[in-house]
């Protein structure tokens, strides 16, 4: 290993082979393991530092105490120094002994932390034991989505260890806190050790060259200054310029000119605040497109599996148009915090969750908070703070999300507490925006963001409801107004859409499958990979894909038609200041990302980039399913999040023709050309999807964008005479069909109702076609059995593929996947009790890992007859929406 020598700092690194053991019954300070002349057990091993224990399929399931050893060469002191081991991080407790003595103590899973071995080391050989604690019960400790219900546990010394010889007197820390008012730095140096007679000259470096240099005294141990700057360069993600602060302390006594300690930290000139509206960076508009990053890896778990991995994801977030990742529910890693600062991508970080509201884990939460903001200060890529997500920890059971008194909404002495926490974290950090509980009940804020998925078409006119009720009533997202709810910009902080993986390829990687498939917890099979097969093959999947290959490209083009959807809506509502989509790529079971698992782009990454991009086109058709003869209006909308005026040309082709016109575009912000083009097929338009598509073209950029429009013709209903009573007769006769309400004239029913009658109709050998009630919902009956779906937010929803495969729809769907050419006619139920042998499914759901297989659409015999249930919200559209009417007309013709 290294040696120290005679600079003021020596650092040597720890990284590498160390001894681990475990220790089940956790007597291994009885056994004397912290001992350097004690043998351990057989069954210790090598394990490389940094390492989790669950990394080794071995340990998967362990939980407890741990026991990890090495030696490090140590020259001895010189006059005066003293020694630290530092730890990145070490989940969860840490008991560190050095030479057989205990030094230090750590409780904390995410931060760095370090220890005096001054007094422990001496030179030669020394013994370093660390005693790693992580219990199974995790409930009030920061735990992040460790464990129940969520991802695979990490314990261990996961981060960097290195063992430091120090000046007696030396900088503990450099904190800089810019000014862009007058181009400044304030700088607060904290210094370790006697300081009488200390001064510290503070200097100012940009690219290596020093460009402004202080002297200050040291008093107390600090040392405070503010240096001016000449035309500073701002740090932006376009342009992540970085400036070094070195330190050096010097001592004067005895005439003596002696340098003592050299340290060297960096910051940026950056600036973030918020008014009623929006963001601003460096004083200039800033509208978020972000992604959660949760930092879970296949095999390292916590740990980066490259070396240059972190820059590998965020040039990648930044090639998909990201301009912030949000760190969820843990600490980053500070290795990406420097990338992120070194290469220009914006940051939201957050503290671990706990599980329980106590004494304990709320002080526990306030010391990851200090510490996170303590080691992160200087970093200016770091633009955001979270103190809680979800209520989890503070009032939310994340198993079950039922509301009681203990909720943060209805708690006043929980509301008290994170308030007067929002307030800490003010004074400890009052250069960035807080959000003081992610998602919702809010009491005390810098932000006032929400937590929605929707899914798009299908629930995209909810969707769009949804903002508009957000916007006109911000304070319904506050359970106290403790601060006011008309100060805080909005952000919609999670939204998504699932998008299946390629599971031949995780297999290969794993090697079979994953011990994450069948994690105890995961019960819901939405969640539980275990037993995917056979779900699969109990559906109707394999006769209508060729394998798992086509249903994740199906099922990712499914992703990507509904962030498209939910983005743009997102992107030209007034009110909105920015979004984060969940989530950057697929952790484990959930497979929501932009990128999966082993963190290689999902097949709709480059039209995800076109939809994310700081310019984009949003083509917005009045509806998205003509008839021949009719007009669709179609608007444009150019958005613009970058601060520059853009001249250019607006050109357009569709089923309406084409065209063009010159256009000048504001900085930062959505302009709209009102009917640019109008959608109007002849009746020799070939019927089935088509596209407009609008360009914008600058000069120096070229942007383009799309928008599908169904054409359906109508069709012949086939002359028959149909039973039906009520709203569906009434529909059915107002289109020129002949009714009557009377089964025995009737060649087939229709009816909201399968009453004993016509059941009986249908077993003498006739047709029924089931429908649902004008609100879109199904009458119960004892031939179909229903599941109802969210007419609203749904995450079930957003985690579900509605797939076709049948000539009933399929010229009406461009591939397998069902898409706009049923808007405003998604189910609110579906058919459960499904029979892959015996029933006919035109139209099939799935969700997540294959779970809750249904059907709008499916056919089943009933005695000699035929019964169609069609849970489509065809009733009332029937006549006026052309995909109802010729799906209608289409039934009523085949059966």
């Amino acid at each position: 290993m290294p040696q120290f020598d005679e600079q003021p700092r020596v650092t040597t690194r720890l990284d590498g082979e160390w001894t681990f053991v475990t220790d089940p019954e956790a007597d291994g300070v009885e056994r004397g393991l912290h001992r350097p002349e004690e043998e351990w057990p057989a069954e210790a091993e090598t394990v490389n530092v940094p390492h989790a224990w669950q990394e080794d399929e071995t340990y998967r399931e362990y939980t407890g105490t741990a026991w990890y050893r090495t030696t490090v060469e140590y020259d001895g002191h010189g006059d005066g120094d003293r020694a630290f081991l530092r730890f990145g991080a070490v989940d969860y407790e840490a008991t560190v002994y050095v030479a057989g003595e205990q030094v230090g103590t750590n409780r904390d899973g995410y931060l760095p932390f370090e220890v005096e071995v001054t007094d422990a080391v001496s030179a030669g050989e020394n013994a370093v034991v660390v005693e790693v604690t992580d219990p199974e019960n995790l409930e009030e400790i920061p735990h992040g989505k460790q464990g129940k219900p969520w991802y695979t546990r990490s314990s261990g010394i996961w981060q960097s260890v290195t063992l430091e010889s120090r000046p007696e007197t030396f900088v503990a820390d450099v904190k800089a806190t810019p000014d862009l008012d007058d181009d400044s730095v304030a700088l607060d140096v904290t210094v370790d050790g006697p300081t009488e007679g200390v001064e510290a000259t503070v200097t100012i470096l940009r690219d290596g060259d020093a460009v402004a240099t202080a002297d200050v005294a040291v008093e107390g141990g600090e040392a405070e200054c503010t240096i001016a700057l000449d035309d500073p360069a701002y740090w932006t993600p376009e342009d992540p310029t970085l400036y070094d602060v070195a330190v050096e302390l010097r001592s004067e006594d005895d005439g003596d000119d002696e340098v003592l300690d050299r340290y060297v930290d960096y910051f940026g000139m950056r600036s973030v605040s918020v008014d009623s509206d929006r963001l601003y960076l460096n004083g200039e508009p800033l509208y978020v497109r972000g992604a959660l990053d949760q930092a879970y890896y296949p095999d390292t778990l916590y740990r980066p599996f490259d070396d240059d991995l972190f820059e590998y994801e965020i040039r990648k977030a930044k090639e998909l148009g990201f301009n912030m990742l949000r760190k969820h529910i843990k600490p980053a890693h500070p290795d990406f915090v420097e990338a992120a600062d070194r290469l220009g991508i914006l940051v939201w970080e957050e503290p671990a969750n706990p599980d329980l509201y106590t004494d304990r884990s709320k002080e526990e939460v306030r010391d990851q908070i200090r510490g996170l903001i303590d080691r992160d200060y200087n970093s200016p890529s770091v633009v955001i703070w979270s103190l809680y997500n979800e209520e989890w920890g503070i009032g939310l059971d994340q198993v079950d999300y039922s509301d009681h008194d203990g909720r943060l909404w209805n708690d006043e002495e929980k509301q008290a507490y994170l308030t007067e926490l929002f307030h800490e974290t003010k004074e400890l950090d009052p250069t960035r925006p807080i959000c003081d509980n992610s998602g919702w009940a809010h009491v005390a804020t810098d932000l006032n963001d929400y937590h929605e998925y929707f899914v798009s078409p299908d629930r995209h006119a909810a969707w769009a409801d949804d903002l508009d009720d957000i916007v006109a009533n911000p304070e319904d997202n506050y359970a106290v107004e403790n601060t006011p709810a008309a100060d805080a910009p909005i952000l919609i902080s999670e939204f998504g859409t699932w998008g299946f993986p390629d599971l031949p390829t995780l297999r290969d990687h794993y090697g079979g499958d994953p011990t994450w498939f069948s994690h105890d917890f995961l019960e819901d099979p939405l969640k539980r990979p275990e037993g995917v097969d056979d779900r699969y093959e109990a559906t109707d999947l394999p006769d209508v894909f060729e394998g798992y290959d086509d249903l994740a490209e199906v099922w990712q083009e499914r992703e990507s038609a509904s962030l498209k959807g939910v983005i743009e809506e997102m992107r030209t509502h007034e009110g909105i200041a920015g979004y984060v989509l969940t989530e950057f790529s697929d952790i484990e079971w959930e497979f929501n990302g932009v990128l999966d698992y082993l963190r290689e782009p999902k097949s709709f990454a480059d039209d995800f980039a076109t939809v994310n991009s700081e310019v984009l086109v949003v083509v917005e058709p009045e509806r998205h399913v003509v008839a021949p003869g009719e007009d669709v209006a179609v608007d444009v909308h150019v958005v613009n999040d970058t601060t520059d005026a853009l001249d250019g040309v607006l050109s357009w082709t569709g089923a309406g023709g084409e065209g063009g016109r010159s256009v000048a575009i504001d900085g930062f912000g959505t302009t709209t050309y009102e009917n640019v083009l109008t959608v109007a097929p002849s009746p020799d338009t070939e019927t089935g999807p088509h596209q407009v598509e609008v360009t914008l073209d600058t000069g120096d950029r070229v942007v383009t964008n799309a928008e599908p429009v169904a054409v359906v013709a109508p069709e012949y209903a086939g002359g028959k005479t149909v039973y039906a009573t009520g709203p569906v007769a009434d529909s059915l006769d107002a289109n020129g069909v002949t009714v009557t309400d009377d089964l025995v004239d009737a060649d087939v029913a229709v009816v909201t109702d399968l009453d004993d009658d016509v059941s009986a109709f249908v077993e003498r050998g006739n047709s029924a076609l089931v429908v649902p009630e004008p609100d879109g919902r199904m009458v119960p009956n004892d031939r179909f059995e229903y599941r109802n779906v969210p007419a609203g937010e749904s995450w079930n929803l957003v985690a579900s593929l509605l797939y076709q495969d049948s000539d009933l729809v399929a010229d009406l769907c461009p591939d397998a996947r069902v898409g706009w050419a049923f808007e405003d006619l998604f189910p609110h139920d579906l058919v459960v009790d499904l029979d892959a042998a015996a029933d006919e499914v035109h139209v099939g759901s799935v969700e997540g890992w294959i779970a809750n297989w249904g059907s709008p659409l499916v056919t089943r015999e009933h005695g000699d007859g035929t019964l169609c249930c069609c849970t489509f919200r065809v009733t009332d559209a029937y006549g006026e929406h052309p995909t109802a009417t010729t799906l209608v007309d289409r039934l009523l013709r085949t059966l």
